[in-house]
């Protein structure tokens, strides 16, 4: 990888490449923990980590909300003549943004990266335009595609769905857009396509065919498969789950939903989950809960790596901080054998009311710090091994005697019930899970105890 990208203009001239420079450090446009060459275990940071930037949050987005107008003024949109040299810019403050931060990876929308035209041919052109500068940006960076997607939400035509549309017009409209987002994904080398239902889902069921919409929606992932896998993608589908907002109620609610939904659709040979913590925590459950559920299923693929704030019910999408929770969600990564075709993806965006240029590498500084914290705690629980060992020991009477036989599907219920009739009541299951034990030592981690 180069030193960092430049195009004709510098965008962020004040800042240069950004070093690890350790703890002691009080400069906050350096690494204090993220050192992207040590070992950890059998690998190097970088490639436990894999990290992405969002290009949409990041250098799309312009502090914009329900209550007010944009705060931040990109260098890289203001002054551009058209739509696409706006584009060209934003992809040339993108590269510069990326190789001076280190990460290995971007994610996009194919709208983040090119306007939509007056027509599908047309937004399909300026799509490829873009995709063959990026290539070119790809090759003399040594920067690489994480996934890409298509943008299936903001315009109006997409109010009531995309593959879930009650009008078939706006589905085949979905198709050209997938269709050209999987063609640049593959083109770029993609190692992964995402889908992120949106507004896949119904504000009000008085007026849905709820049966139709899903059925729809899992002919519609089908013929994506189909189309890509005949193009040679090799890489991995996932499913971002998310239970509302904008909609009421969307059909990938949460991990649990989208495996059911998977499974009995027969998708789930190809697609994987790519877990959001927000998303995680708008439907009620712990980020590591969505990881340890989607391991659990085999069905584990990426991150979009942010937080929510507990205080407030809405996607709030602010970068990562908790070492707590990244230590969690790392150890849960770990413990799934880590990426293959996925990364942490920052989906993830600077507050409105951080104006300053370097803010946006500042927050992505603390987010890859936070899961190298993370990442270095979750190593020191499966190497000391008392978590671990305490989970093994606790479910050991599977593993032996009459509980193995359960486990392998040996005994029938009679069987079982005559097992317990025979043993007694006892004092069966007064057992300590020790919660606060372990807790505290999860604590002791933390401080490097």
């Amino acid at each position: 990888m180069t030193d960092f990208y430049a195009g004709e203009k510098e965008y962020f001239p004040k800042i240069k490449k950004i070093n690890y420079e350790g703890p002691k450090s009080d400069n906050p446009l350096a690494f204090k923990y993220y050192d992207a060459e040590k070992k950890v275990g059998k690998k190097k940071m970088k490639d436990h980590l894999r990290f992405a930037v969002a290009y949409w949050h990041s250098f799309c987005a312009d502090g914009t909300d329900p209550f007010g107008s944009a705060t931040h003024i990109h260098p890289w949109i203001s002054g551009a003549k058209t739509p696409m040299d706006a584009a060209s810019n934003k992809m040339d403050a993108a590269f510069e943004f990326i190789t001076k931060l280190g990460a290995e990876f971007y994610a996009f929308h194919d709208r983040d990266m090119a306007p939509e035209g007056a027509s599908p041919a047309e937004s399909e052109k300026n799509l490829f335009t873009m995709t063959a500068k990026a290539k070119k940006l790809q090759k003399a960076t040594g920067v690489k595609l994480l996934w890409g997607t298509a943008n299936l939400f903001s315009n109006p035509r997409f109010m009531n769905g995309a593959a879930t549309n009650p009008e078939f017009s706006v589905v085949a409209l979905a198709a050209t857009q997938v269709k050209a987002a999987i063609d640049a994904t593959i083109e770029l080398g993609g190692q992964g396509y995402t889908f992120w239902g949106g507004r896949e889902g119904y504000m009000s069921l008085i007026n849905t065919d709820l049966k139709k919409e899903k059925d729809n929606l899992a002919r519609f992932l089908i013929m994506a498969r189909d189309y890509a896998r005949k193009q040679g993608f090799k890489g991995a589908f996932y499913i971002e789950p998310k239970p509302m907002e904008p909609s009421k109620h969307q059909y990938d609610f949460d991990t649990e939903t989208v495996i059911g939904f998977l499974r009995y659709y027969g998708l789930d040979n190809d697609f994987r989950l790519n877990i959001e913590a927000n998303h995680a925590e708008l439907a009620g459950h712990d980020f590591v809960h969505e990881l340890e559920t989607a391991a659990a299923a085999g069905l584990f693929g990426s991150v979009d790596a942010n937080r929510g704030d507990t205080m407030n019910g809405w996607d709030t999408d602010q970068f990562p901080i908790s070492y707590y929770e990244t230590a969690l969600a790392m150890n849960a990564i770990l413990k799934a054998g880590g990426f293959t075709t996925g990364g942490l993806n920052f989906d993830a965006k600077i507050r409105r009311n951080s104006v300053d240029l370097s803010d946006l590498f500042i927050a992505h500084i603390g987010g890859m710090d936070a899961f190298a914290i993370g990442l270095e705690i979750a190593n020191r629980i499966a190497s000391d091994g008392v978590i671990p060992n305490f989970i093994k020991k606790r479910y050991a009477s599977f593993s032996a005697g009459d509980g193995a036989k359960f486990a392998k599907g040996e005994l029938d219920l009679e069987q079982l019930a005559k097992i317990g009739t025979d043993a007694g009541y006892g004092n069966t299951g007064i057992t300590s899970g020790k919660q606060e034990y372990l807790e505290n030592v999860l604590n002791g981690y933390l401080l490097g105890l």
